[in-house]
């Protein structure tokens, strides 16, 4: 993995807690997603529920085609600062929301073929006013590629998608493409794979489309991913087909991007050395708690690699929000700053406040200048306002 030396990067400039992003990284997984579109034809969207930090939006209106989309608001937050094609996918739209949508967006996916049909003279009329206004159905292959049930679209049950038995064909009027995501953090063979799951369930429907998205959960950016292998894929299922393939990256976006950095706030003891933090899992790294994971902390290694070891807690009063066991080469001091390393994706966007807890500030950093910016701290009025 490809990780930007925040060991350059002086911790005392920055608030306590604080998510903090190389502008420099992001232009570097940017580019190597441009030069894959380049290579493959295909149209690259960045999945602003992953990371949507949008001061950076017009770096990624050089590189990339526009942004996808899971509802309302990240579409808004597309059109009014992205630029490029914003295309919308939701596992159900309410008709508010979907009249405000159908105005912006330029691809709406739907989740049903009961809901495509419910809308559609909805779509229809929208599209006499916007011509370049098109219409898709998500796909469920139901082929698994993904070991955390939480996060694998296709898991038995699943509520995204439709299986190739609850496809009413005679609904694909209108439609102009198919939808289908089953990937999560992972490299080129799980897609190959998925491929030929989808050829054999839907390979009848796939010349009669205009363009495939094949999703998101490709792990691009990753420095051992075998990007000359996709873009050969593409072509070639491009080719095979007719059709435009789009590809909607969002944690490949981030990767290696962003920190977050902390301070020791008491130490103390309960059968193994205890230290509080000023952050938390359950409001600021919620996926600790849900993948689980345990993430790296700069300069700490595993519970007992090293001489003293600690179990690093958030602050709330959550009795599971724990963040892991590490060890360091010397004892941790009240007031010492940690660096929670690949904090920019799927953090900023599923903070909550939840205890009252302070959101973490956002910074912008320039690893090439040492140019620091604070975009946003957050104060009580954050906490309050978003209740009544």
């Amino acid at each position: 993995m490809q990780f930007t030396d925040f060991d350059t990067l002086d911790l005392a400039r920055l608030p306590s807690p604080c998510f903090v992003v190389d502008e420099i990284a992001v232009e570097r997984n940017l580019k190597i997603l441009s030069d894959l579109s380049d290579a493959s034809g295909a149209t690259v969207l960045a999945a602003l529920k992953a990371f949507a930090l949008w001061k950076l939006a017009p770096l990624f209106s050089r590189y990339l085609g526009g942004t996808c989309a899971s509802g309302l608001f990240e579409a808004r937050l597309g059109r009014e600062h992205y630029g490029g094609e914003v295309h919308v996918f939701s596992a159900a739209f309410s008709k508010s929301d979907l009249i405000d949508i159908l105005g912006i967006a330029d691809h709406v996916v739907f989740n049903s073929c009961e809901q495509w049909l419910r809308f559609r003279p909805l779509c229809l009329q929208a599209r006499e006013q916007r011509p370049e206004l098109r219409f898709g159905l998500r796909i469920n292959p139901e082929h698994s590629e993904v070991s955390f049930p939480l996060y694998d679209p296709c898991t038995p049950g699943s509520r995204l998608g439709i299986p190739i038995t609850q496809l009413d064909e005679s609904a694909l009027t209108d439609i102009s493409g198919l939808h289908f995501h089953t990937l999560c953090e992972q490299g080129f063979p799980p897609l190959q794979r998925t491929l030929e799951a989808v050829e054999d369930r839907f390979g009848h429907l796939l010349d009669r489309m205009d363009w495939i998205n094949f999703g998101g959960g490709h792990h691009i950016t990753r420095s051992d991913y075998q990007v000359d292998a996709l873009a050969d894929c593409i072509r070639q299922f491009s080719e095979k087909y007719g059709v435009r393939v789009y590809l909607e990256p969002g944690e490949a976006v981030a990767i290696g991007t962003g920190v977050l950095v902390s301070e020791v706030l008491d130490l103390s003891y309960n059968e193994i050395d205890q230290a509080i933090l000023d952050c938390s899992a359950t409001c600021h790294m919620p996926d600790i708690l849900e993948m689980p994971y345990r993430p790296n902390v700069r300069g700490a290694g595993d519970s007992g690699a090293l001489r003293h070891s600690y179990r690093l807690g958030g602050l709330t009063c959550l009795a599971g929000d724990v963040i892991g066991d590490y060890s360091f080469k010397q004892p941790l001091q009240v007031g010492q700053r940690l660096l929670f390393e690949d904090m920019a994706h799927y953090t900023m966007v599923k903070t909550t406040t939840f205890n009252g807890t302070r959101l973490p500030a956002i910074a912008l950093w320039n690893s090439r200048t040492d140019a620091l910016e604070i975009l946003r701290e957050f104060d009580y009025a954050d906490f309050r306002d978003r209740l009544s």
